[in-house]
């Protein structure tokens, strides 16, 4: 067959909803828009760990450590798990490592803000999971098979940090003046990065009608974001916390909520590696690989010798036989 004719035959397959598998043929492009998205989804679940792993020791209670403890895992979970994914459209780990490390891959920019204050934590948790998951459970019917079983469980275990992270800042703004003003300073430098993670405006996007086309994605970077704003928003009026945007308002006619405008030059300022914490993020991720080179060094020596091991058994198992 003409790869023309494998092509409309693979469009075919999408158009009525049948899911792609690992072995499945597909167009190359298909294969390397995966490969991207997925690993960029995996970078962020990774890298994401570090604004956060740095408020385990300094979190308000032993159960707020527990709590920030068992997300910051959860995380290096869906890393793993979305790796995996990855490399089923061949792709290898290491090859996946050595993108993020030398700058060729990216992760979300909101990983890339730090981490002030313990209001921080919840805004995250509120804001950044909670644009997450409106993302991600249109991930789970997404037609590449293993990335959307994957995203099955993750979004399972995002919801509850989202409703982690709202709850530190339902306590926050059920509190003190001081912890008010806490919880309202996160929301005002975390509202604006939070409507960034969405992607750039579809006219800019050069990737979302093809991904769209090839339900890679079920809705568009501004549906998406719409989508959030219009959620969020009566949170942070149960919360009384102020969205920092004077021109939110319900437009009536759309049924949806009209905001502000994106700062754009920030937005591609942070994604072309200039944020607050690029450098720290990626500086912290390349320690830790090199820190951890005898780790890995010593498992793949363990398994060798064990491999080696179970082989000699082996030979001697068929030399015994044989004698019999």
């Amino acid at each position: 067959m003409t790869v023309k004719s494998l092509e409309q035959q693979f469009q075919e397959r999408i158009d009525a909803g049948e899911r792609i598998e690992a072995k499945d043929w597909m167009p190359e492009k298909y294969r390397k828009t995966h490969i991207r998205q997925i690993s960029q989804h995996a970078h962020s679940e990774i890298v994401g760990m570090l604004p956060e792993g740095n408020w385990i020791t300094r979190a308000p209670s032993l159960r707020r450590k527990v709590g920030l403890l068992a997300k910051v895992q959860d995380e290096a979970g869906h890393g793993l798990y979305l790796y995996s994914a990855a490399e089923t459209l061949g792709i290898s780990r290491d090859e996946l490592f050595d993108q993020l490390h030398t700058g060729k891959a990216k992760y979300s920019s909101i990983f890339n803000y730090p981490t002030l204050s313990w209001a921080d934590i919840g805004a995250i948790g509120w804001l950044v999971d909670g644009a997450a998951i409106i993302n991600q459970v249109m991930l789970t019917r997404t037609s590449y098979g293993p990335y959307a079983r994957a995203m099955v469980r993750i979004c399972k275990e995002e919801s509850f940090h989202q409703r982690q992270g709202y709850e530190i800042m339902l306590g926050l703004s059920q509190g003190s003046p001081e912890q008010k003003e806490m919880a309202q300073d996160a929301l005002n430098r975390f509202w604006w990065p939070s409507l960034m993670m969405f992607g750039p405006r579809d006219e800019e996007s050069p990737n979302t009608e093809q991904s769209v086309k090839w339900k890679i994605k079920r809705k568009t970077n501004d549906e998406l974001r719409q989508e959030f704003v219009d959620i969020t928003v009566p949170q942070a009026e149960i919360l009384g916390l102020t969205i920092p945007d004077p021109d939110l308002k319900w437009n009536e006619e759309r049924g949806h909520y009209d905001f502000g405008e994106i700062d754009w030059d920030e937005f591609w300022q942070v994604v072309k590696g200039n944020g607050p914490c690029n450098k720290e993020r990626l500086g912290a991720r390349v320690k830790a690989w090199d820190d951890g080179a005898w780790v890995r060094e010593a498992a793949i020596a363990y398994s060798d010798r064990r491999s080696r091991s179970q082989g000699d058994e082996a030979s001697r198992n068929q030399d015994v036989s044989a004698a019999i």
